[in-house]
């Protein structure tokens, strides 16, 4: 089994590429789930805010959700933010087979993209807390997968059988 850590900051591709790559891996291994960084808040009653340490705290609430996952033989796609190191590193060392996917798109094109709004928004000063802009985003030191993601896709097709082979899971 393996944990599939998609990182980027907002508008990046997250969710749309761990939905597409989910929906493959469920092809060849139905014990796969897909979880999503805004979805889990969500299943969770939203009682962390967007501070750097309710942030954190939410980060070690997805790393062991994916290890106990983990530990039942599950496949996970998780679509985060992840913005700490730290927890990177905790799930090299925890989970049996990791595999980090780094979506890195210029903050130009994250700019415009802007779908919830985030990037305007801090930009005005309205809104606050938001990772690349007023929260440092440390982009992973080594990835196993990582995609410039600065162009428009229809789907991430040929992105997730590149990704499924370099981790081993297609031949």
């Amino acid at each position: 089994m393996t944990v599939y850590w998609v990182i980027g900051l907002a508008g990046a591709g997250k969710t749309t590429l761990g939905r597409e790559l989910t929906h493959e891996l469920k092809k060849v291994q139905k014990e796969t789930i897909f979880l999503d960084g805004d979805h889990f808040r969500h299943i969770l009653g939203n009682d962390v805010g967007h501070t750097l340490e309710d942030r954190r705290i939410n980060g070690w609430r997805i790393c062991r959700m994916c290890e106990f996952l983990d530990n039942q033989e599950i496949n996970v796609v998780c679509s985060i933010l992840s913005l700490f190191p730290e927890q990177r590193e905790w799930n090299r060392q925890k989970f049996s087979n990791y595999f980090e996917i780094y979506l890195d798109v210029s903050m130009d094109v994250l700019c415009d993209r802007d779908q919830k709004g985030l990037y305007s928004g801090a930009k005005t000063g309205e809104i606050k807390n938001v990772a690349g802009f007023d929260i440092e985003f440390i982009p992973p030191a080594n990835p196993d997968y990582v995609l410039k993601n600065d162009i428009s896709r229809n789907n991430f097709d040929t992105v997730v059988k590149e990704i499924l082979k370099t981790s081993g899971k297609l031949k």
